[in-house]
C-alpha cells in the first residue's frame, strides 16, 4: 500500500511535514473541554487528533463530539476515529461497524488501530482490516497502535506506526529497531507518559534520533495502570507546543 502524505496546514498550525503531535484522545469534550478548545488554538502543530467517544464511536451520535471533532476539522486537524482491535481478538465485522458509525457520524478522516497485534502471524488479518478501512473512505490516514516495534511488514500496511507508548522509565532507555532505519521520520509515532518538565528536551532528542517525527509527551501517570495518562494535557502543554510550533526540538 502506497505511503499517502500530505502537506495541509489549517489554522491549528496542522503542518504534517515536521515533528507534530498525535493526541491519543482526550476524555469526553463533557469532562475535558479546556483540552479540545485549547487543541485548535492557531499555531498548534498538530498531525491529527483520536476521537475516542465511548472505547469507540458510542451508540448514537454524541451531540458534544460532534461539535468537537467539527471545530477541529475546520480547523484542518486531522480527526481519527478509535478502533480497539484487542490485540487481534476483536472480530473484523465489528471493526468494520464502528468504522462506519465514525464516517457516517463525525466525518473522521481516518482510524487509529489501538492495541493492534504487532507478531508476524496476524499481519494478514491487519492487512484485511486495513483494506477495508480504506474502502471505505478514500485517503483514509490509518495509524497500527501497536505500542511497540512490531514485525516489518505492518509498515507497509498503514500510513503511520506507533512504535513506542509507554512511561519515560522505559523510553529513556529504548532503542529504535534496525529496519525502521528504511522509513522516513513522518512513519512513526512515539506516545510518552511521566515526562519530568526537565527532561522534556532529551525525550524530544530521542524521538529525533529514533525518527519518530508524530509525538505525544505528557507528565501524567497511568496510576499503576489504573487510569489513562491521555485524558488530560499535559502540565507542559504551552511550553512543548512552543519548543516544536518554533522548531527547538528539531
Amino acid at each position: 500500500m502506497p505511503h499517502l502524505t500530505s502537506t495541509a496546514t489549517g489554522t491549528a498550525g496542522t503542518d504534517r511535514s515536521g515533528t507534530g503531535f498525535g493526541v491519543p484522545g482526550y476524555a469526553h469534550p463533557l469532562v475535558a473541554p479546556v483540552e479540545w478548545d485549547g487543541l485548535t488554538r492557531p499555531g498548534t502543530p498538530l498531525h491529527w487528533v483520536v476521537l475516542n467517544v465511548d472505547n469507540g464511536p458510542g451508540a448514537r451520535p454524541d451531540p458534544r463530539c460532534l461539535e468537537a471533532s467539527g471545530r477541529l476539522r475546520n480547523a484542518g486537524v486531522r480527526v481519527l476515529g478509535h478502533l480497539d482491535t484487542a490485540y487481534g481478538a476483536r472480530p473484523f465485522t465489528e471493526i468494520v461497524a464502528d468504522a462506519r458509525r465514525y464516517l457516517d457520524w463525525y466525518q473522521t478522516d481516518g482510524f487509529l488501530l489501538d492495541r493492534c497485534p504487532a507478531e508476524r502471524s496476524a499481519l494478514p488479518g491487519t492487512r484485511r482490516t486495513v483494506g477495508a478501512l480504506r474502502g471505505l473512505r478514500d485517503g483514509a490516514h490509518i495509524v497500527l497502535g501497536h505500542g511497540t516495534h512490531p514485525f516489518p511488514g505492518y509498515a507497509e500496511n498503514a500510513d503511520q506506526l506507533v512504535t513506542f507508548s509507554g512511561p519515560w522509565s522505559e523510553y529513556r532507555w529504548s532503542q529504535a529497531a534496525e529496519w525502521t532505519a528504511e522509513y522516513p521520520p513522518d512513519r512513526f509515532c512515539h506516545f510518552v507518559h511521566g515526562v519530568p518538565r526537565g527532561h522534556l528536551e532529551e525525550a524530544l532528542r530521542i524521538a529525533r534520533w529514533q525518527g519518530a517525527s508524530t509525538i505525544y509527551f505528557t507528565d501524567r501517570s497511568d496510576h499503576g495502570g489504573r487510569g489513562t495518562p491521555w485524558e488530560a494535557m499535559p502540565g507542559y502543554w504551552d511550553e512543548i507546543v512552543s519548543r516544536i510550533g518554533t522548531g527547538v526540538s528539531e
